[in-house]
């Protein structure tokens, strides 16, 4: 399915209703891993729509985490990794001895995911776990792997469902690709 919005052409990749039974899933996967003072520290700001979704499905699968937010910064105005990771916000939460779900829009360079990661165990999180709602694979600049992913994506930029752009598109509510 293709539309135009803003006169780009966009195929949808992953439609609203998959994204949300595969999020229904993602927590009861999440919950059954028993997690211990779960904190949830979405990366944001492609993540937090996804983030809003997968926060929601954790509380009907039985958790209560409680959350915090970081931005990281990697693409800025592009549509390509820059390579650096920049923290434009941190989290307040202390970490210490606890069970942290670090939550991304896309799994690619690793770069950013993995930089968290290291930043949240050098703290003293008890374990620090990953989700993410897209993994492409073949890109990987950093030995990462997500604990918890929706859709393995095909290597397309990506947009929608809080993923950008140049800040366009953040609000569709599917996954998509912008063809032209």
């Amino acid at each position: 399915m293709s539309l135009t919005i803003d006169g780009h052409r966009i195929d949808v990749l992953f439609s609203e209703t998959e994204i949300r039974a595969r999020i229904n899933e993602l927590a009861g996967e999440i919950a059954a891993r028993n997690p211990h003072r779960l904190l949830v520290v979405p990366v944001l700001k492609g993540s937090f729509i996804f983030a809003a979704d997968l926060i929601r499905a954790m509380h009907h699968a039985g958790l209560s985490p409680e959350v915090d937010f970081m931005i990281l910064a990697s693409y800025r105005e592009g549509t390509r990794s820059s390579g650096k990771v920049d923290v434009l916000r941190d989290i307040e939460s202390v970490v210490k001895d606890r069970d942290v779900l670090l939550v991304d829009d896309i799994l690619e360079s690793g770069r950013t995911l993995a930089f968290a990661k290291d930043l949240l165990a050098a703290r003293g999180a008890r374990h620090v776990m990953s989700c993410v709602l897209l993994d492409k694979p073949g890109h990987l600049a950093a030995n990462i792997k997500s604990d918890f992913k929706g859709f393995d994506c095909p290597d397309r930029f990506v947009v929608g469902y809080g993923m950008d752009m140049a800040h366009q598109f953040r609000e569709l509510p599917f996954v998509g690709h912008v063809v032209s």
